[in-house]
């Protein structure tokens, strides 16, 4: 159901941190790099009982927000990735995979609480395994505590 497909078009053009890059290259410092796993909200079912109550996209969104601050401001390089839950979430993460190493990949709540994600939870951790072996793998609860989830492997 999730094995992998062609990458959709949309994600062969990464953006990323090149200003950044381009510090790190200059001094040679290499920060911690973090990358969030999560369901795209728009595809969320918010009426689910097996996600926390009162989680909206909106309230993701503030949350994905926060969590790249905080890790910012740890010192990392952290990115979003957003999936949907279909054929296209293994390629999608595979792909975010080979464009950087990642020192943790943190998967978030909405995948892996809802008893209806168990097969796509799986092929996420699966996928992640396969294409950064060395990396670690964190669960948050929500994704204020993603620095938090990431801090514990890193």
């Amino acid at each position: 159901m999730y094995a992998p497909a062609s990458v959709p078009a949309e994600l062969a053009s990464r953006t990323g941190h090149k200003r950044e890059r381009t510090r790190m290259l200059k001094t040679g410092s290499q920060p911690k790099r973090v990358l969030l796993v999560g369901l795209d909200p728009a595809t969320v079912d918010f009426s689910d009982p097996a996600l926390p109550p009162g989680m909206s996209a909106e309230k993701i969104h503030a949350g994905v927000k926060l969590a790249l601050a905080d890790m910012a401001g740890r010192g990392w390089l952290a990115e979003n990735c957003f999936v949907n839950p279909d054929e296209t979430a293994v390629p999608t993460v595979e792909h975010q995979l080979a464009g950087d190493r990642y020192d943790c990949v943190v998967i978030g709540a909405g995948v892996r609480l809802p008893p209806s994600r168990l097969i796509l939870f799986e092929a996420l951790v699966n996928a992640i395994r396969r294409a950064a072996p060395q990396t670690a793998i964190a669960f948050n609860s929500r994704p204020e505590d993603t620095g938090a989830a990431a801090a514990r492997w890193i």
